[in-house]
């Protein structure tokens, strides 16, 4: 009897940790639009609103795929440069007299590729996700350089442009493709066995090993989805400008993780959350426009985004440890 308590005390606590983050963001999102509302009568407007929408699909977009990597226990840091390469390879496609459909699908296949070139070396040679993306980061940028000698590239056809200012009704193509992706990407998961060995490999890499599942295999599928993720990010800021630049994209791996980690999911792996990433784009979106409306000038973003990672890691950390110190005393276990 008194094991069962102490099971259901730990299956209680392990879902508040998880739900927890996801009703700290809504309760910020939440002080934030009536502050923002009565400081601006701009900002609760439906162009407005749509505005926060539509710049925050290509975050959400990105983050996606950034939630796969970080609950594998890995990390991309090469998200906004295979961003910008994918970009201009569409771009050098249809001046090259290729349709704007097979542009478009040579860019994804290049963003899986760099994906499938990180997933590779970071699986069978064992070398640490940071150094290798950093170095894929810096390849992508030198291709699209090279690609575009430097010089953007301008001048789409309108099934091109379309996917960056186009209209469905109300909607913008990139707030459908991020609610489109953002279902796919919560039943990927959380209902699959991609989702559940994604997760396996970031908690318990050896148990899943030992199962005779090939951890090279799923690790390297986890960073070609986050390559075409960052793919799907690139078509959306090309089309949008009208322009692929080599230099498109930048820091745009750091506003993916500080949502994904600000969303609920662990660095160190083993747990992700779709909706918490979702909501944490949202969130920066909302901060940003505030500060457009507020006439505070951008650059002040980045040191905002800067703290909030600091932040959300370090009480991510500390939550972590209290958790752990907690079921260790309570005689329990981590393990499932």
């Amino acid at each position: 009897m008194q094991g069962n308590v102490k099971v259901n005390w730990l299956k209680i606590k392990l879902l508040s940790s998880y739900i927890l983050p996801q009703l700290l963001l809504i309760l910020v999102m939440l002080v934030m639009v009536i502050l923002l509302s009565v400081t601006s009568p701009f900002f609760f407007t439906w162009d407005n609103l749509r505005n926060i929408f539509d710049h925050s699909s290509l975050y959400i977009i990105l983050a996606l795929g950034m939630t796969f990597v970080i609950s594998s226990g890995g990390i991309d840091l090469s998200v906004g440069a295979v961003a910008a390469l994918s970009g201009v390879c569409m771009a050098a496609a249809m001046q090259g007299g290729a349709g704007a459909g097979i542009s478009i699908l040579g860019g994804l296949i290049v963003g899986g590729l760099m994906g499938a070139a990180n997933g590779t070396i970071i699986s069978f040679l064992k070398i640490n996700p940071f150094i290798v993306t950093l170095g894929v980061m810096s390849l992508s940028r030198g291709l699209a350089l090279i690609i575009t000698g430097g010089i953007p590239i301008y001048g789409f056809p309108r099934a091109f442009t379309w996917w960056g200012s186009g209209h469905i009704g109300p909607f913008n193509p990139p707030m459908l493709l991020a609610a489109l992706l953002t279902l796919l990407a919560a039943v990927v998961l959380n209902m699959s066995r991609f989702g559940y060995y994604t997760l396996s490999l970031g908690g318990n890499e050896e148990a899943l090993r030992r199962s005779g599942v090939s951890i090279h295999f799923y690790r390297i599928l986890v960073y070609i989805l986050c390559g075409v993720a960052a793919a799907l990010g690139g078509l959306i800021v090309t089309a949008r400008l009208n322009t692929a630049e080599p230099l498109a994209g930048w820091m745009l791996e750091m506003d993916s993780i500080a949502a994904v980690v600000l969303g609920g999911t662990s660095m160190k792996g083993g747990r992700g959350s779709i909706a918490g990433t979702v909501i944490a784009c949202l969130l920066l979106g909302m901060l940003r426009n505030g500060l457009v409306v507020l006439s505070i000038p951008s650059y002040y973003q980045q040191l905002v985004i800067g703290i909030i990672i600091l932040v959300a890691v370090i009480f991510a950390e500390v939550r972590s440890r209290k958790g752990l110190a907690g079921t260790n005393i309570k005689g329990g276990s981590t393990s499932q």
